[in-house]
């Protein structure tokens, strides 16, 4: 195993499915690479590099996602180079150190994102990750995915801040609230999020681009999204609701 810190490295590892635990947060520090990774690499490292530039999926409005599976492929490559064009790197699609270091920065103490905290994404209701359709731990590292592809948007809307309206829901909360009930939030791949000054619009086309399978129409004062097709538990089609927009 390639030198994930103990909090997230069960994580990792873990399949995203109900009930399966995952270790308690202690000392965190950045993601240990151990080496440049490149087409053909494969392992944990791997599939880590894959959940934070999931959010570079594509160039443009494209139903297009990358696989977290492990295996350095073409798609990983092609998300790779734009995560380093984004960040001024040279977009060679090579993580080596600089890139090894661009993506840590992004990353907090908590295994959070540099932008985004855990508690931004908990359940209105007061249950943490707690009383969902999968395990609070599970939720956790679904929402620690679902940042990386926030951030992607972030950046591709001029890295403006973004507010998270509506995270991870408790059965209960979503319920309450009058969600569908198998609501994406129930599992913690789902986000509300606005951006003072910056048109829905603009949210919408951003999360085309950025390995989203689920988008509510722009047409509201938040933009809904989500990784439907990426767990077992999702709505596995891809949804978006106005359609692609340019």
């Amino acid at each position: 195993m390639h030198g994930r810190r103990t909090f997230l490295r069960t994580a990792a590892m873990l399949p995203v499915a109900a009930g399966l635990g995952l270790l308690g947060a202690g000392t965190a520090h950045a993601y240990n690479w151990t080496r440049p990774l490149r087409s053909g690499d494969s392992g944990d490292d791997v599939r880590e590099l894959q959940i934070r530039v999931a959010g570079w999926a594509a160039d443009s409005p494209s139903k297009t996602n990358v696989a977290v599976d492990g295996k350095f492929g073409p798609g990983t490559e092609a998300a790779v180079k734009r995560f380093q064009r984004a960040y001024g790197l040279t977009a060679d699609g090579v993580a080596a150190a600089t890139t090894h270091a661009k993506l840590n920065a992004l990353e907090s103490a908590d295994g959070s994102t540099a932008h985004f905290e855990f508690a931004e994404f908990h359940s209105k209701d007061g249950s943490g990750f707690s009383g969902g359709k999968v395990g609070a731990a599970t939720v956790k590292e679904n929402v620690r995915r679902l940042m990386y592809k926030l951030e992607a948007v972030r950046v591709k809307i001029g890295n403006k801040p973004m507010n998270i309206n509506s995270g991870f829901r408790s059965i209960a909360h979503n319920s309450s609230v009058g969600g569908a009930p198998n609501s994406q939030h129930l599992y913690g791949i789902a986000a509300d999020f606005a951006s003072s000054g910056v048109a829905t619009r603009t949210l919408y086309v951003a999360a085309e681009s950025s390995g989203f399978s689920g988008l509510e129409r722009y047409t509201v004062s938040w933009q809904h999204a989500d990784s439907r097709v990426e767990y077992p538990y999702g709505a596995q089609t891809w949804w978006w609701e106005s359609g692609v927009v340019t």
